[in-house]
């Protein structure tokens, strides 16, 4: 089970400053009952499961959440801040354009694995208008690639920044494979994370060849953060 009390204390509390401390704990149940739900059964979870989980009648969950929508939205941002949480540690990693990669495919890939069903979710969310307002999630996780990128090509002749749209694409593209792998299982976990680093690392180099980067194999790209 996905422990989200202490997540839920140190965000949602700060959106909630005025409400009291039991309505923060209630909150914090809920949100634990939806990620639970969700990692049980999968992402067709309705309030009156969550509810029931939690040990509510149905419309009391309204008291803390205005609509599935918004409940949604905050297990979006616990799926998504554990998701970084498990990638972070690669984004100051130095090697070649395949090793570095690899380094963050293989625990985005391990990440999903251990929760297939919040995985989807997560995917799913990215979809919908209102997670698209709010700008979460996965686009923290980008503004976080983008400044990892940004600080490996700090020692390169190229000066321009990441294309980001380049990058929405690899994300759209490592979301599509493993939701395949999921529903599949044509491959092993090992081959899907080389199968994804060949492919996202021909997609970079030829990115930054457009750019007037021409990348050896062997090139090692050293992130200001590990220098």
């Amino acid at each position: 089970m996905v422990d989200v009390a202490k997540w839920v204390d140190s965000t949602v509390r700060r959106r909630t400053a005025n409400a009291s401390g039991d309505d923060d704990a209630r909150r914090a149940q809920v949100v634990q009952a939806a990620v639970d739900a969700i990692e049980e059964g999968g992402v067709g979870v309705g309030m009156g499961q969550i509810a029931e989980r939690v040990g509510i009648p149905r419309p009391n969950v309204y008291r803390h959440f205005a609509s599935k929508e918004q409940l949604d939205a905050e297990v979006a941002r616990f799926a998504a801040t554990e998701l970084i949480r498990r990638v972070r540690p690669s984004f100051a990693r130095s090697g070649t354009p395949v090793e570095v990669v690899r380094g963050l495919i293989a625990p985005c890939v391990a990440w999903a694995a251990e929760h297939p069903h919040l995985f989807r979710f997560l995917a799913a969310q990215q979809q919908t208008k209102a997670l698209h307002r709010a700008r979460l999630g996965r686009t923290r996780l980008l503004s976080e690639i983008v400044e990892a990128a940004r600080a490996y090509l700090s020692e390169t002749p190229l000066s321009a920044d990441p294309p980001e749209g380049v990058l929405v694409g690899v994300m759209g593209m490592v979301d599509a494979s493993i939701i395949w792998w999921f529903d599949h299982h044509d491959e092993s976990q090992e081959q899907l994370v080389d199968r994804l680093t060949r492919q996202v690392s021909a997609v970079l180099v030829g990115t930054l060849a457009q750019y007037g980067l021409v990348v050896p194999d062997d090139m090692v790209f050293r992130s200001a953060a590990d220098t």
